[in-house]
């Protein structure tokens, strides 16, 4: 019998999962999620070749499927698909904020539990959710090592002045500060390019990560230089929902108009981004098939800023090297990667329009310099690895969280 890691991230209404052989680098036995949590939950799990292992609806005796009865749907059907060739040794959790403590990947103790719990009121719409994938494996399986891999943790050791905001200095200490996100997705570009273009990764290079959560990165020898989230994960580019770059003045003009922190949270988290301009949907697919005026509008909007930060990351790196594009707007959208591009003719970018079609690998032309590429993130693998590394045979952590 083989060991295995198995990946969980969780969200608000689902639960996704992978499946790793501990033998294999580690490699991917199986990916899939509970989606529709506290609704009409169903499960779905492909083999990694892409087939389908399980299409169904979850039920528990209780009639209620929170993460709990989710992680406990997903263990009994590991052991059932995989009785007597794999055996789960530890749980890797994605976790959307490590703080000032956590800089890599970590054992979680029930006194590492409470100080990530301090950590939510910088991201209140990630982080209960990561915590509450945590508490679901303790509850029925205590006995396996958990490990948290945390989002920040890429944009540590940056440049300081990276980090700051123009606020009193004993706020910076307190951690008001520019964190930065998507970190284990850009571990993930940095990680291949080093297998597939070393010498780019050793250069200039600006990761557009753009999905419904959108962000860049700026990397220097593989290295984070510089980010366009920071405190929270609605700084920087315009994303689905969430408004992206904001004057701060506008939050003060809406308390002054009556309207509260919860009501600000939902409009900033929730109402804004594509979905706010447009009123049509979150989804580019959506914006860019609509014949509305304000979808051109917000797909207009979201090119332009995404133009506007590479400029400023450009500035910081002093040049350009490189450009991937990844995620699920970067990855698949040929018509975004196509008009932000077309918008760096400054910075000599070009692409090949067959390449660009395929989506895969590097678009520009042979010799080009900046190069572009498409690269898809694989954040699952980096957990799995970073879980491998911290412990797979480490005492139990038993206990209830704080």
């Amino acid at each position: 019998m083989s060991d295995a890691i198995v990946v969980l991230n969780a969200g608000s209404s689902s639960l996704k999962f992978c499946v790793f052989d501990v033998g294999h680098d580690p490699g991917l036995v199986a990916r899939g999620q509970i989606e529709g949590l506290g609704t009409s939950p169903k499960f779905k799990a492909r083999n990694k070749q892409g087939e389908a292992l399980a299409d169904s609806a979850v039920t528990s005796p209780t009639g209620k499927v929170g993460h709990t009865e989710a992680f406990a749907h997903l263990a009994n059907w590991v052991r059932a698909q995989y009785a007597g060739e794999y055996r789960a040794v530890a749980i890797g959790h994605r976790m959307a904020h490590g703080g000032l403590k956590y800089s890599q990947a970590t054992l979680i103790t029930p006194e590492v539990m409470g100080e990530l719990e301090q950590l939510i009121p910088l991201v209140p719409l990630h982080q209960p959710h990561n915590i509450a994938g945590v508490k679901a494996v303790l509850q029925l399986r205590p006995d396996l090592p958990q490990v948290a891999c945390f989002d920040t943790a890429f944009h540590r050791n940056r440049p300081t002045v990276s980090e700051r905001f123009a606020l009193p200095n004993e706020l910076f200490e307190q951690g008001v500060r520019r964190w930065g996100f998507h970190g284990l997705s850009y571990q993930s570009i940095s990680s291949q390019l080093q297998t597939i273009a070393p010498e780019l990764r050793e250069g200039r290079v600006i990761v557009a990560h753009l999905g419904s959560g959108a962000s860049m990165c700026a990397m220097l020898g593989g290295r984070s230089v510089d980010t366009t989230m920071s405190f929270s994960a609605l700084d920087g580019l315009p994303m689905g929902t969430r408004c992206g770059a904001l004057d701060p003045g506008v939050i003060l003009y809406l308390l002054g108009r009556g309207m509260t922190a919860a009501q600000i949270e939902t409009l900033l988290y929730k109402k804004s981004g594509l979905l706010g301009i447009s009123g049509v949907s979150n989804d580019v697919r959506d914006l860019l098939a609509s014949k509305e005026p304000l979808a051109a509008v917000a797909i207009e909007y979201f090119v332009y800023r995404i133009i506007r930060e590479i400029g400023a990351l450009t500035a910081v790196l002093g040049g350009l090297d490189g450009l991937v594009f990844t995620a699920g707007v970067g990855e698949n959208s040929q018509v975004i990667r196509q008009r932000v591009c077309a918008g760096l003719g400054w910075l000599s970018i070009n692409i090949d329009e067959s390449a660009n079609q395929k989506g895969r690998g590097c678009i520009s032309p042979p010799g080009a310099s900046p190069q572009v590429w498409v690269i898809p993130t694989d954040e699952e693998s980096v957990i799995a690895a970073q879980t491998l590394e911290v412990t797979l045979y480490a005492a139990p952590t038993t206990g209830s969280p704080k």
